[in-house]
C-alpha cells in the first residue's frame, strides 16, 4: 500500500483579505452596474483572504500573456522548491532517494517543465523519473496522488514525489468582464503544495519504520463525464488564458458526481456515511452544496473545505493537498476511511480512497 509520509504548502507572502481585492478590480471599471456585479460575485464565493504572486498593485502594469507567463516561471519555481523541501523534511526523505517525481500546474507553461527546474536546486537524482502533468486542472492533485500511487504500487522500496504549484492570479483577465472570469477573479488564489509518499509498509524515511498514523492509498478512479467538456476549461489565446465555467457544474456534480462517488465507494463495500474524512476540492460554495446534497452528507463532512476556501481560495490542483495537510495536522483515529475528490476539465472527475 502506498503510504503518504508528509504534505506541505508553501504561499506567497502577499496575503489580501477578499474585499481589498475585489475593490481593487472594481476601481479599474467604469461607474455602473458591472461594479455591483462584481462586488456581489464575491461576496458569495465564501472566500475571506487569499495569497497573490504579485503585490497587488503590480497587476495592473502586467503587459502581454509572455510576460505574466515569465513571472509564473520565475515564482512557480521558487515556491515549488520551498513546498518540496519542507515536504522532504518533514518525512524524513533525503532528495536523492526520490525515484519519481509528478508535478502539476495549469496556470502557466514551462518548458523544461517546473520540477525539471528546480531538480538540481533541491538535490534530485540525475536519472529521477519524471512526470509533468497539464491540463487537468482541479483535479490534478487527487490525479498526481492516484499516478503516484500507480508508480509505487508494487515497488515497496520506491519514494515517490507530487508537486502542485499554482498561481492562479497571474491568469486572470482584468477586461474581461464575463460572469466566468468574474467569479474567477473572486475565487482563485496562490500556492504550491508537495507530497512525499513510499511503497509499500517498509521504509522510505532514513530506513525508519513508516509511521502508523500516516495515511495509505487504497484504490483511485478517474472518470470522464462524456458531453461536458465545454463547461470548464481555458479558452487560450493571445491574451492568455480565458477561463471557461459553466453554469451547469453545480447540478452535473450533485446528479453524476455524488452517483460515481457512491459507486466508487460500493465496490469497497462503504457507503459516504463510513468515510470519516472528506478531503474534496473546494471549487466553490455552490459545488460543496450540492455534493453535500448529493451524498446527504453532514455539515461538518465538507468543513475542512470550506475552512481551505476561506482561507486560500480555490488553489486548483493545489487544493486537496491543502486540505490533506490540515487534515493530517491532528491525524483521524487508526482505521479511518477518507476520500479524496476534485473535478475538472473534462469534465472529469479524481477519487481517490484513503485509509488511516
Amino acid at each position: 500500500m502506498t503510504r503518504v509520509l508528509a504534505v506541505s504548502t508553501a504561499f506567497p507572502p502577499h496575503r489580501y483579505m477578499q474585499h481589498e481585492i475585489t475593490e481593487d478590480l472594481v476601481s479599474g471599471l467604469p461607474p455602473g452596474p458591472d461594479r455591483e456585479l462584481v462586488r456581489r460575485l464575491h461576496a458569495a464565493t465564501g472566500v475571506e483572504s487569499r495569497r497573490l504572486a504579485l503585490p497587488l498593485d503590480r497587476y495592473r502594469d502586467l503587459g502581454t500573456f509572455g510576460d505574466s507567463n515569465r513571472l509564473f516561471v520565475e515564482r512557480a519555481v521558487a515556491l515549488g522548491a520551498e513546498a518540496v523541501e519542507q515536504a522532504l523534511h518533514d518525512a524524513g526523505v533525503r532528495p536523492e532517494a526520490v525515484d519519481l517525481v509528478v508535478s502539476t500546474t495549469v496556470t502557466g507553461i514551462a518548458t523544461p517543465s517546473l520540477e525539471a527546474r528546480l531538480a538540481a536546486r533541491i538535490g534530485l537524482r540525475p536519472d529521477v523519473r519524471r512526470t509533468p502533468l497539464f491540463g487537468l486542472g482541479c483535479s490534478a492533485g487527487a490525479a498526481g496522488l492516484a499516478r503516484v500511487h500507480d508508480f509505487l504500487d508494487g515497488r515497496p522500496g520506491g519514494t515517490a514525489l507530487l508537486l502542485s504549484t499554482e498561481l492562479c492570479s497571474l491568469t486572470l483577465q482584468r477586461s474581461d468582464l464575463s460572469v466566468a472570469n468574474l467569479v474567477a477573479g473572486g475565487l482563485f488564489g496562490d500556492g504550491a503544495a508537495a507530497l512525499v509518499a513510499v511503497g509499500g509498509d517498509g521504509s522510505g524515511a532514513d530506513d525508519a519504520p513508516v509511521r502508523s498514523s500516516v495515511p495509505g492509498v487504497v484504490a483511485t478512479r478517474s472518470r470522464l463525464y462524456p458531453g461536458t467538456g465545454h463547461l470548464l476549461g481555458w479558452d487560450v489565446g493571445d491574451w492568455g488564458f480565458r477561463m471557461v465555467l459553466g453554469p451547469e457544474l453545480p447540478e452535473l456534480v450533485r446528479l453524476h458526481v455524488a452517483e460515481e462517488v457512491e459507486s466508487f465507494l460500493a465496490v469497497h463495500d462503504l457507503k459516504p456515511g463510513d468515510v470519516g474524512a472528506w478531503i474534496c476540492h473546494p471549487g466553490g460554495p455552490k459545488i460543496l452544496d450540492a455534493l453535500a446534497d448529493g451524498l446527504g452528507l453532514p455539515a461538518a463532512a465538507l468543513a475542512p473545505s470550506r475552512r481551505a476556501l476561506a482561507a486560500y481560495g480555490n488553489l486548483s490542483s493545489a487544493s486537496v493537498l491543502q486540505i490533506l495537510k490540515d487534515v493530517q495536522s491532528d491525524p483521524p483515529p487508526p482505521g479511518t476511511t477518507g476520500l479524496v475528490l476534485a473535478f475538472g476539465p473534462g469534465f472529469s472527475s479524481e477519487l481517490v480512497l484513503l485509509a488511516w
